[in-house]
């Protein structure tokens, strides 16, 4: 069974709502959780253009309008919408806010074929201890097609809309997961590449238990992909994460036990029936 490992609540940045719903990291940065995932609003309140980063689940796109609305004003749509990769908790709102919203989406390209309609995910790997991990058979795999909003994220790492983010090659949990990265504040939109709570579990899925662990298990098919993903983000040493399972965290509690993930990545993320298959520490 992989380790845990826990952190104190004075690592949460962010922990009260404020007006809109949100919460506030920064004075242009918000997240909104979701059920099981979190959505994140770049923008300065009242401002005209901002940014939308991921999607949530299904059914969660008029919440997603509602909470802009209260952020930005009712005829503000985002200037674009990033996604760090196109899992169905990430995407899942995406369709229904492109009817709403008609402006760009911005991936990866190895991530387009699971949202231009050509390829599903590969199955789940339901070994995993845990309810959501039993029940992640019964997840959609399938691609959603999002058609001409679909574009590619910039070849020179520069995040479209978000002055002074790059964008991050952070592959494992998906081909093209990418994580944004802001080098001046060192704040960071992780995506799955790590999280903060144990998604695994339904338990703490609901009560947001602070913990630090690699990916979701079950739909993370390339652990060696996933671990050096970990370690490129620990070595940024991050003052802010905001991951898409679990709440912020930042200052130094985030860089030790983030390079504690990175540095024991096999026996905390992956699972025990994986570890089994790793030769020097990385899955062959």
């Amino acid at each position: 069974m992989a380790l845990q490992i826990e952190l104190d609540q004075s690592a949460v940045i962010g922990a009260d709502h404020d007006q809109a719903g949100t919460h506030p990291v920064a004075d242009d940065l918000a997240y909104l959780r979701l059920a099981i995932v979190n959505v994140i609003y770049f923008g300065q309140e009242g401002a005209s253009d901002w940014v939308l980063v991921d999607a949530g689940i299904p059914g969660t796109e008029q919440q997603i309008i509602s909470v802009a609305e209260r952020r930005f004003g009712p005829d503000s749509p985002p200037s674009a919408i990033i996604l760090t990769h196109g899992h169905f908790d990430h995407v899942g709102a995406l369709e229904g806010l492109l009817r709403h919203w008609d402006v760009p989406v911005y991936a990866h390209p190895l991530e387009h074929p699971f949202l231009d309609g050509q390829e599903s995910y590969p199955p789940p790997d339901a070994f995993n201890k845990g309810l959501m991990a039993r029940l992640s058979p019964l997840f959609p795999r399938s691609p959603i097609d999002i058609g001409d909003h679909l574009n590619t994220l910039p070849a020179d790492g520069t995040v479209p809309k978000m002055p002074g983010w790059r964008w991050l090659h952070t592959p494992g949990h998906t081909p093209g997961h990418v994580s944004l990265w802001q080098p001046t504040r060192r704040q960071l939109i992780a995506g799955d590449a790590f999280i903060t709570t144990g998604q695994e579990s339904v338990y703490e899925s609901a009560t947001q238990q602070l913990e630090m662990h690699g990916p979701p298990q079950y739909f993370t098919p390339d652990w060696a992909e996933a671990g050096r993903s970990v370690r490129t983000l620990a070595k940024l040493e991050p003052e802010l994460a905001i991951t898409g399972h679990g709440r912020a965290i930042g200052g130094p509690l985030l860089r030790s036990t983030l390079h504690h993930l990175a540095g024991h990545f096999e026996t905390i993320a992956v699972p025990a029936h994986a570890q089994g298959r790793m030769v020097n520490g990385e899955l062959p």
